[in-house]
């Protein structure tokens, strides 16, 4: 499985809802919070093309995007193959 990298913040509901269904799913990730750690804030905004609202997922070097990115692949089917290796 490829390594799952979740920018978030403690206080966001879509981070919450991103997160659980990874965890669903049994899938690790590797949570970045740019809160409690503001000085990683940057490199996500650089990672994600300008974006500056959490959750930004990657899947590998895949930036899925935030939680209705995520969301939307899971129900199109394309979450599992993304995520294989």
């Amino acid at each position: 499985m490829k390594p799952v990298e979740i920018y978030t913040s403690p206080l966001c509901g879509f981070c919450h809802a991103a997160k659980r269904l990874l965890d669903k799913k049994g899938v690790r990730y590797t949570e970045i919070d740019v809160l409690r750690d503001p000085s990683r804030k940057p490199e996500m905004i650089q990672r994600a093309n300008g974006r500056r609202t959490v959750p930004q997922i990657f899947v590998g070097e895949t930036h899925v995007g935030g939680c209705d990115d995520l969301y939307e692949l899971e129900s199109d089917g394309k979450l599992d193959a993304l995520l294989a290796s």
